[in-house]
């Protein structure tokens, strides 16, 4: 759960946003739900509403984040935008094997599977502080495990970000830092 509170134009914008997802059943397998975060993107207005929200959430955390790491694949998407709202570096966390260098790993498990993520290790210092940003959170795998990451570095994590949470799935209730979600599904 989040305590940072958005300015109003921001969540205004914010519940607009719910109509312009597409859901599809049953993918990428059978029983799992997606809500397809690019219909965002695909309609200028959704996008201009979007930017609306993110920027009101940038002036929120102005001044409280040094680097925004970004979940792959989708959060490659906002979390950069946000970065460039908010003045400091992106960093990307990727699948097993997708950076150069040296880096640090953690397997866990998500909701139809296990994965492995990847973060360099010079990527984010220690005493920095972060802000986390992906697309969905579903039971929050994914999402605590890049804390774990970001924490065995030594770094801060101010909040996680999420475009939306998955209705009617049930969180881990594991995710060791604040996370804030922009759009709710009624």
């Amino acid at each position: 759960m989040s305590t940072i509170t958005l300015p109003k134009e921001a969540q205004e914008a914010a519940k607009k946003l719910p109509k312009y997802f597409v859901f599809y059943p049953d993918f990428p397998k059978p029983g799992i739900n997606f809500w397809d975060v690019f219909s965002l993107l695909k309609n200028r207005e959704a996008f201009d509403l979007f930017n609306t929200v993110l920027a009101g959430y940038a002036k929120v955390m102005t001044g409280k984040v040094d680097v925004v790491v970004g979940i792959e694949a989708r959060g490659f998407l906002f979390g950069p935008l946000l970065a460039n709202y908010l003045g400091c570096s992106f960093v990307p966390v990727r699948k097993k094997g997708k950076l150069p260098g040296k880096t640090k790993a953690i397997t866990y498990t998500i909701e139809y599977g296990s994965d492995t993520m990847e973060i360099q290790d010079d990527s984010v210092q220690s005493g920095q502080k972060v802000l986390i940003v992906d697309d969905c959170l579903a039971t929050g795998g994914t999402l605590s495990a890049t804390c774990e990451l970001i924490i065995s570095l030594g770094a801060e994590i101010v909040d996680c970000l999420v475009i939306y949470r998955i209705p009617d799935v049930p969180e881990s209730g594991n995710i060791p830092a604040s996370v804030t979600t922009l759009c709710r599904f009624v």
